[in-house]
């Protein structure tokens, strides 16, 4: 699960790291109010960020012609000529694809003098099984470009699950980023926040880009996250119902919503060809071999090794809400699974919803052979196949018919 910036920030300060001061909010007057509140504090420019899921806002633009979703101002005027004129917009960002987002929320905050731009982030490295924090000296938008161009630039640090990160690990990272003195311990235990969101919020990924060296009001040097990410590890939410309640509906596509209603995993794709099937690992499969056979998957949507009647028959509903979708492959293996309890889902989803898309089965495993023969005693225009390759040339072929 994906949260919001200002979410990420309020997480990451609770484990000791700096973060600029700054609200969000829903309104152009109250943009204007928090601006006035940072000026009164001595601050020169404030700066106000939309609130997607997605990255790249600085670059982007949005659908009206105004550009960047984020803008630094120098008057509480262009606070709130800037906010009045992205709230309830569309964005579209290099993350977002054409589609964009639309801006409900932006986060006005403090705008500092900055000396450098620092990228920090901690992920679950699969292959190791265990937590690596990676830095980079250089920062910001064009951290993917660096990545791809210079990866030598990117320091990582494997750490222990059992004794998580150490000092003198944080303090190794911060000595590859340059940073000495007063710098070197903020750095050290901001390094160390880091970790512990990363830890104590089950998340998949922790990141800040950039992490700024700044000038304070008085003058002195400082480490404050500017930006932050977090993607919160699902399976481990019913752990955590107040990071649960952070997650906002909004920014999910709605048949996306809809299938995790039905404990349904659903992702939406830019194909025309729909797929049903029991199992992460064989829908992949399914996908692949749709693409093999010239066609290109509508969706990814896995009804579980478990699924009932109920949930068959709400997956045939999300399928059909995508106008996109011109074709249909079910590809069933029962093994928790029975095939036949997937064969009266189908027989009924398909009268309830009026199906007349072309509509490929195929069962395998439990019950397949008494599967079969309720879809054909059914007598419902449903194509049948014995192999998976068999199945994706049918419906492939059902497109052109």
């Amino acid at each position: 699960m994906n949260i919001h910036e200002y979410q990420a920030k309020q997480l990451l300060g609770q484990y000791g790291v700096a973060v600029p001061p700054g609200t969000v909010c829903t309104t152009p007057a109250r943009a204007k109010a928090i601006a006035g509140k940072l000026f009164a504090e001595g601050y020169k420019r404030v700066i106000v960020k939309s609130q997607i899921h997605a990255g790249g806002r600085g670059k982007g633009a949005f659908k009206t012609g105004l550009q960047g979703g984020v803008r630094l101002c120098q008057t509480t005027a262009e606070v709130y000529a800037y906010a009045k004129a992205a709230l309830g917009q569309v964005l579209v960002t290099r993350q977002t694809g054409p589609e964009g987002r639309r801006v409900n929320k932006v986060l006005v905050e403090c705008a500092p003098v900055i000396s450098r731009e620092i990228f920090v982030a901690v992920i679950l490295d699969r292959l190791m099984a265990r937590p690596v924090m990676m830095v980079c000296p250089a920062g910001g938008v064009d951290i993917e470009d660096i990545a791809e161009k210079s990866p030598e630039m990117i320091t990582r640090e494997p750490i222990d699950p059992v004794v998580g990160l150490m000092p003198y690990q944080a303090r190794k990272l911060a000595l590859t980023l340059g940073l000495e003195s007063d710098l070197l311990n903020q750095a050290t235990k901001l390094l160390m926040g880091v970790y512990r969101t990363w830890l104590e919020c089950e998340a998949n990924l922790v990141e800040i880009n950039p992490l700024h060296v700044i000038e304070r009001i008085d003058g002195s040097p400082s480490l404050v996250a500017v930006d932050g990410k977090i993607a919160l590890d699902d399976n481990a939410l019913y752990r955590h119902p107040e990071l649960e309640a952070m997650r906002d509906l909004a920014e999910e596509s709605p048949l996306e919503v809809e299938a995790s209603n039905y404990n349904l995993s659903y992702i939406k794709l830019d194909g025309n060809i729909a797929c049903m099937v029991n199992g992460a690992g064989l829908a992949m499969a399914t996908m692949d071999i749709i693409m093999h056979f010239g066609g290109k998957p509508a969706n990814f949507l896995d009804v579980g090794g478990g699924a009932n009647q109920e949930q068959v028959t709400a997956a045939f509903k999300i399928i059909l809400r995508d106008p996109s979708v011109k074709a249909i492959l079910v590809n069933i293996f029962g093994g928790i699974m029975r095939c036949d309890i997937i064969a009266h889902g189908i027989v009924a989803a398909v009268k309830e919803s009026r199906i007349n898309l072309p509509l490929v089965v195929r069962l395998a495993g439990t019950n397949a052979d008494l599967g079969r023969r309720i879809i054909q005693e059914s007598g419902l225009a449903v194509i049948g196949a014995d192999t998976l390759a068999e199945a994706a040339e049918k419906v492939v072929s059902a497109i052109h018919l």
